[in-house]
């Protein structure tokens, strides 16, 4: 209210500096007048106040890479040696596939220590982090119980045997193209028939045949 009083009261003095005729000068003065007085009434217009803006920097990390881990058949456990953590400044957030662990003030640093894809799958519920003097243990409780073969999930290390489940032939195919880029006329005509009947059925073992 008061800040359309303020409003009104601005555009009137505009218009009573322009007026030229007395009557209409008059009016204006009048209007001026009372809304004056009810603006006294109601008070100063307040003053909008920004928004206040966080000004905390964002926290910087240092990652540790330095850990052993065992197991047993309904848990893993990592090993970080780590000196001067606090329960209270740590913050542990574990899923289903990952965890990650974050360490406050740690001597005036922080620290993090995540896994962002696990070998198997944990229950999140149970796994915590244990603080030792000199060291943080980590516990993991598996969601089926039996041994992990690794503690991070490589996908690079499961595609060739996967390939040649699917593929029984490849290995031998992989041998005849190598032996038919080096080989003599006489060798490259009998594996390209070797091949062609592979191909077509002829025979199963596109080997068969080779002197």
């Amino acid at each position: 209210m008061a800040e359309d009083l303020a409003l009104d009261l601005e555009e009137l003095r505009q218009l009573r500096s322009i007026a030229k005729r007395p009557r209409i000068v008059s009016l204006i003065n009048s209007e001026i007048h009372t809304l004056e007085k009810l603006s006294k009434e109601e008070g100063p217009a307040p003053v909008p106040t920004p928004a206040k803006v966080s000004s905390t920097p964002a926290l910087n990390y240092i990652t540790l890479g330095s850990f052993s881990w065992d197991q047993d058949n309904e848990k893993v456990k990592i090993y970080i040696s780590l000196e001067g953590v606090v329960q209270d400044k740590m913050e542990a957030e574990f899923k289903q596939w990952s965890f990650d662990v974050k360490f406050h003030d740690v001597q005036g640093k922080n620290y993090r220590f995540t896994i962002p894809r696990l070998n198997q799958e944990i229950v999140p519920e149970k796994s915590k982090v244990l603080v030792k003097p000199t060291r943080v243990v980590i516990m993991l409780f598996k969601a089926s119980k039996g041994n992990w073969l690794d503690l991070q999930y490589k996908e690079d290390k499961l595609k060739p045997n996967l390939d040649k489940e699917r593929d029984p032939m490849a290995g031998i195919m992989d041998l005849m193209k190598n032996m038919y880029e080096e080989g003599d006329d006489e060798m490259k005509r009998t594996i390209a028939k070797a091949w062609t009947d592979a191909r077509s059925g002829k025979t199963a073992d596109p080997l068969k045949g080779y002197p």
